[in-house]
C-alpha cells in the first residue's frame, strides 16, 4: 500500500484510496448497509460505475441490526449508516424510504415495511394498503414514495441525499418488476405501475434512483478527497 504526505511536514498516512491484491490496483470499499436482497440489487444498480467497490455486509462478514425507529427517514438512514461504518472501518451507504399516501394521512410512512406487523410478505402489506383504500375513488390516491440516503465515514461524518417519486396508488396489482409497494404504485405519466417499468427506467425515476444520483455526486466528492 503506497504512502504519501497530506503536505509538506505533516505525517505520513497511508492513501486511502488506493489498494492492491496480488499486485493490482482495486478501488476501496463502499459497504451498503441493508439486509435486504432486493434493496441491494437496486442500490448496486442506481450506484453502477461509481469510483468504489460495492460490498454488502455478508461479503465483510458483518452481522449487524440496527433499528429504524428514528422519526425521520433522515434519522433512521444516519443510524444505520453510523453503525455500519463504526463496526466495519468502511465508507458507508445506508438508505431509509417510506410510501406516503395522501388519504391516509401520509401512512404508511415510516412504518411501511412494517405496515402489516413485522416481516409480514409484500402482499400482505399491499392487501392491507388496498383494504385501508377500498373506498377511496381514483382521483384522491395522490401518494409518493420517500428515499433518504446517508453516506457515512468510520469517523462518524454524514451526508444526506433524498429523493422523491410522485403516483396513485392503483385499485389492483400490475407488474412482475420491482418490490415492496411497487406492483400499486401507477405513474400517470408511464402510464404503468413501478413494476410494470424495465429496472433502468425506475432506476432513473424512483425515489431511490433519485436519491442515488445526489449519492453518486457526493460519492465523486469523497473519492477525490481520499
Amino acid at each position: 500500500m503506497s504512502q504519501t504526505r497530506d503536505a509538506p511536514g505533516h505525517q505520513l498516512r497511508l492513501e486511502a484510496a488506493l489498494w492492491y491484491n496480488g499486485g493490482e490496483m482495486t478501488q476501496p470499499k463502499l459497504l451498503l448497509a441493508s439486509n435486504n436482497a432486493h434493496k441491494l440489487q437496486e442500490l448496486r444498480d442506481v450506484l453502477a460505475g461509481v469510483p468504489f467497490d460495492l460490498v454488502a455486509p455478508a461479503d465483510v462478514g458483518l452481522d449487524l441490526n440496527v433499528p429504524e425507529d428514528g422519526a425521520t427517514y433522515a434519522e433512521n438512514a444516519t443510524r444505520k449508516a453510523r453503525a455500519f461504518a463504526a463496526a466495519s472501518g468502511l465508507l458507508t451507504l445506508a438508505d431509509d424510504s417510506g410510501l406516503e399516501v395522501q388519504a391516509l394521512g401520509g401512512r404508511p410512512g415510516l412504518r411501511s415495511a412494517r405496515y402489516a406487523g413485522e416481516g409480514a410478505p409484500y402482499a400482505q402489506r399491499i392487501a392491507k394498503l388496498l383494504g385501508e383504500l377500498a373506498n377511496v375513488p381514483w382521483e384522491q390516491r395522490q401518494a409518493r414514495f420517500v428515499c433518504v440516503i446517508a453516506i457515512a465515514t468510520p469517523g462518524g461524518e454524514v451526508h444526506l441525499c433524498a429523493g422523491e417519486c410522485a403516483g396513485l396508488i392503483a385499485f389492483s396489482p400490475r407488474g412482475e418488476g420491482g418490490f415492496g409497494y411497487d406492483p400499486v404504485f401507477f405513474l400517470p405519466e408511464q402510464n404503468q405501475t413501478m413494476a410494470e417499468l424495465p429496472a433502468a427506467i425506475k432506476n432513473q425515476i424512483s425515489h431511490r434512483g433519485r436519491a442515488g444520483q445526489a449519492a453518486r455526486a457526493v460519492l465523486a466528492k469523497l473519492r477525490k478527497e481520499q
